[in-house]
């Protein structure tokens, strides 16, 4: 078991890469892609795309980890179930902010803005390219509400198994589908020696053009 005194003494030195204003893009998605292609490219870090989504209602925060599957100056998207508890979230407050926390390249993205639906067609597309066990698990998951037991879950996911047999196109449920978030704000952060940290903010004026600050860690 770990005792306090062990959690007070975690700590490891950060390395000398760093950011240079001179060398960054005007566009913080040029950066980004740069940066995620290194951590998909690293052995450590496991699933590169992964972002923890934080929305807020009634001035409760809540957190979850989903998944990234698409970015474009547009925005950053990912999918989920229309009835979750998230997309209830979000259909009441649609500011957000997403996460990447690249621990092994001693790096994180935070980015902030705002979510929104995405056209059901956009959705369809990528439902089609999903694996079959996923497209069944989106109709098996009534997500966020309350489950009696596992035997329960997977017998729902057994019935769909029988009603689109393996070959059979298995469609979009409508209560599920994907959200783009419209970032306002986009922060990168690189470990420094002696805790002097890198935090380069990308802040996006009224005529869509970024400005880059320099913040101190």
């Amino acid at each position: 078991m770990t005792s306090r005194e062990d959690i007070s003494a975690m700590r490891r030195q950060y390395g000398e890469a760093g950011l240079t204003e001179s060398e960054l893009p005007t566009n913080p998605v040029d950066l980004f892609n740069t940066w995620l292609s290194e951590a998909a490219k690293n052995e450590i870090v496991v699933e590169a795309n992964a972002m923890v989504l934080s929305t807020v209602i009634d001035n409760q925060p809540s957190s979850r980890t989903v998944l990234l599957k698409d970015l474009t100056n547009d925005g950053f998207t990912f999918f989920t179930n229309y009835g979750s508890r998230k997309a209830k979230q979000i259909e009441k407050n649609q500011n957000v902010s997403l996460l990447f926390p690249w621990y092994p390249l001693e790096r994180q993205v935070i980015v902030l803005g705002t979510a929104k639906k995405i056209s059901k067609s956009e959705s369809e597309k990528y439902f089609a390219s999903r694996p079959r066990g996923s497209q069944i698990g989106a109709w098996a998951s009534a997500q966020s509400e309350e489950l009696n037991s596992r035997d329960e879950l997977e017998s729902e996911y057994a019935q769909l198994e029988k009603k689109w047999p393996e070959g059979a196109v298995v469609p979009m449920p409508d209560h599920w589908g994907g959200y783009v978030v419209w970032p306002t704000s986009i922060e990168f952060w690189q470990g420094r020696y002696s805790r002097l940290h890198d935090r380069i903010r990308y802040l996006r004026s009224e005529n869509n053009d970024w400005q880059i600050k320099r913040f101190y860690p």
